[in-house]
């Protein structure tokens, strides 16, 4: 699908607007947990014109008391988007090896820090050479962009916040099920969930090619999810608020807004006064 709303592009509707200049910034977001490092594979090939955009480094402040990946300075986030040719007034296209695991954290990213015309693309790099588009494994010459982040333009949660929704809204679990019900906890130091939120693992917003479900789709997984009748803030969290910006993408195409709750389960856990819930 190519996606409604200008949340989501295809791979041939990208291509048609690289050919005229300048055409829409490109971010190549391929990253991993644990590895391989994504600058290996950006290396190997990547998109004509797109700057390698590291999630660790740029898209994600020092690990600490508030999680793994919690948010990057406004000033060191502004000056990697500037480097990789992002401006206020130029579209941006992100993408990963395929199903926007990664690429969704940028897109967040951008949105929070204001930037108002940013896409995934769809099925990300494995769709773009299923298509028989070029690559390259050249550095691309880029203009600095003149883009500044400006906090505030996405609804984010903290821990309260976090614990408000799952009490009165509806919290999503985006990690997978194991870890949800605590039987499997490879990252994190603690096992379970949250209490009251609900386990919606981000695997069940895509198809098995990597591309996003339908509209209808999606609007139809997370209505039976409990969105429909949500009375209160949807919101979501996964391990370290990567994955979870991939759920608030997907309740996005589907038509529903979400909260981030950034700080996620690595941010819940480092106080043991807060509740863990385990099983299903």
């Amino acid at each position: 699908m190519t996606g409604s709303d200008g949340l989501l592009v295809s791979p041939a509707a990208l291509a048609e607007e690289l050919a005229s200049e300048p055409g829409p910034a490109l971010l190549d977001v391929r990253w991993r947990l644990g590895g391989p490092p994504g600058l290996d594979s950006y290396r190997e090939g990547h998109l004509p014109g797109a700057v390698f955009t590291d999630l660790e480094r740029d898209l994600a402040g020092p690990p600490g008391p508030a999680g793994r990946h919690p948010l990057p300075d406004p000033a060191v986030f502004t000056e990697a988007m500037r480097a990789a040719g992002v401006s206020e007034d130029r579209p941006v296209v992100v993408y990963d090896d395929r199903d926007a695991l990664a690429a969704a954290r940028a897109w967040w990213l951008l949105r929070y820090y204001g930037h108002q015309n940013v896409r995934v693309l769809d099925g990300g790099y494995q769709a773009w050479l299923a298509a028989r588009l070029p690559v390259t494994q050249a550095d691309p010459a880029v203009k600095p962009g003149d883009f500044t982040a400006r906090p505030g333009h996405m609804p984010m949660l903290d821990a309260a916040g976090a614990q408000d929704v799952a009490r009165t809204g509806l919290l999503l679990d985006a990690r997978a099920g194991e870890r949800y019900r605590g039987e499997h906890e490879p990252v994190d130091p603690v096992a379970g969930h949250i209490p009251g939120a609900v386990s919606a693992p981000t695997t069940g917003n895509v198809n098995p090619d990597g591309t996003f479900r339908s509209p209808a789709d999606l609007a139809g997984r997370f209505a039976a999810l409990g969105a429909a009748g949500a009375a209160g803030t949807v919101g979501a969290y996964c391990g370290s608020g990567v994955t979870a910006a991939h759920e608030v993408l997907a309740l996005a195409v589907a038509g529903v807004p979400a909260a981030l709750y950034v700080g996620s389960w690595s941010d819940w856990i480092t106080d043991p006064a807060r509740p863990v819930a385990t099983g299903a």
